[in-house]
């Protein structure tokens, strides 16, 4: 007759390896099976273990752009990921450390961006190649969306916000202003542009 394998024990919590950093419900960075590729991120959901003490988690993945179907844009942030559909059971064992994913708007106010910081402003579903939500705001004349680790100077006429290119513009010259109207602005005031403006807070990784 067959026995019946011991069932299986949640756990509230899972101490990394080699460090005294516990997991929770918390992001985590896991090491891929490819040294060469940077480490997988991933919410985890539930930590259980078997009766030898082995430890898994459920975890669901965040993807990096250029692991989308669609594939990296310029308007996507280095430290950008996606929260995706993907649900999947890993080793504790591969768990390198812990990190924070931000949300858009609180990324996007930090002073200083660490290794460990990333954020989300997409949830992305495996299968299809489909974001939620599926549309964003665009600025510049360019229209494209918000990228944090780009400097753009916003104009005080419109309020719109441009990329220092895109109005023949350096990055240098852009950080000496105090003050800017993009060109529809100057034209309609009846005034040159003149030197000046708010700059974004461009992010250093």
């Amino acid at each position: 007759m067959a026995k019946t394998k011991p069932g299986k024990k949640d756990l509230d919590s899972y101490t990394i390896k080699g460090t005294n950093k516990v997991v929770r419900g918390d992001c985590v960075l896991m090491r891929p099976s490819d040294s060469d590729k940077p480490p997988y991120v991933a919410l985890v959901m539930k930590i259980e273990a078997d009766h030898r003490s082995n430890v898994r988690v459920h975890v669901r993945w965040y993807y990096r752009p250029e692991e989308s179907i669609g594939g990296r844009r310029q308007f996507h942030g280095a430290k950008e990921l996606f929260l995706s559909d993907h649900f999947d059971w890993q080793s504790a064992h591969t768990i390198e450390g812990k990190c924070t994913v931000h949300s858009f708007k609180e990324y996007t106010k930090l002073e200083n961006v660490g290794v460990e910081d990333y954020f989300s402003r997409f949830e992305y579903k495996a299968a299809t190649g489909g974001f939620t939500p599926d549309r964003v705001a665009v600025y510049c004349k360019c229209e494209m969306p918000y990228n944090p680790d780009d400097l753009m100077v916003q104009c005080e006429g419109c309020k719109d916000w441009f990329h220092p290119s895109c109005v023949s513009m350096t990055i240098e010259e852009a950080k000496k202003l105090d003050h800017f109207l993009c060109t529809d602005c100057s034209q309609a005031d009846g005034k040159r542009a003149f030197n000046g403006f708010p700059v974004s807070p461009s992010k250093v990784i």
